[in-house]
């Protein structure tokens, strides 16, 4: 089951379960759509994995399996995976 990771490790926006702008690579690193379209252009910059929309929970499934709550932030920003 996915973590619904709450922020972007990059600019630190707010991600909620609902939204249509989270991006995941298979590890669920997650990301904005901003970030990874002008900064890390389609690749996870821990992985060097595929970035792509998160799937929605539906909210009845959402009361019983929570989202996550842990922020994750990168200190120094995100930079894309050089390769």
């Amino acid at each position: 089951m996915l973590d619904l990771r709450p922020n972007c490790e990059c600019c630190d926006r707010d991600l909620p379960p609902d939204s249509q702008q989270a991006r995941i690579c298979t590890y669920e690193c997650t990301f904005c759509a901003d970030c990874v379209e002008t900064r890390l252009h389609g690749v996870c910059p821990n992985c060097g994995g595929e970035l792509v929309r998160r799937p929605v929970r539906p909210p009845a499934m959402l009361a019983k399996h929570r989202a996550s709550t842990k922020r994750v932030l990168k200190p120094a920003g995100c930079e894309a995976v050089a390769g």
